[in-house]
């Protein structure tokens, strides 16, 4: 008799979660997975084309004959399309001290990321932080 009580409540359970059909679970309004994802990659489409718009305005005479100021400005570019996450940065000092050999080592200061690997966001991947 027990037996029958535990199978029939566990029949009733697993029931109840199997009541509504899709329509009534799935909100049927808004845009489709596909619109949705148009419009991620069209965004970001459109800021590919904005940076490629900044750096067409630059004429041939803009740009030093030894190109010292191009690496910068590749740079730039690049954290644009790519920002940095945050890893904030620890500065240590280092006091004065005798190597293993017994020379002097002056005092200096050194700064390295908190954590240990830099990471990059996705092109529109950090939109919504900023």
């Amino acid at each position: 008799m027990r037996r029958i009580a535990i199978a029939t409540v566990s029949i009733n359970l697993l029931s109840g979660c199997a009541t509504g059909s899709k329509d009534t679970i799935l909100p049927q309004t808004g845009p489709t997975m596909k619109e949705v994802y148009d419009a991620h990659f069209e965004h970001t489409r459109q800021r590919f084309r904005d940076a490629r718009i900044d750096m067409g305005r630059r004429s041939a005479a803009d740009i030093p004959s030894n190109l010292d100021g191009y690496t910068r400005e590749a740079d730039a570019e690049i954290l644009a399309v790519f920002p940095r996450l945050p890893n904030p940065s620890l500065v240590m000092y280092v006091f004065p001290h005798l190597s293993a050999k017994g020379y002097p080592v002056p005092g200096y200061a050194t700064s390295f990321p908190l954590y240990e690997t830099v990471e990059y966001a996705l092109p529109g991947e950090v939109e919504g932080w900023e």
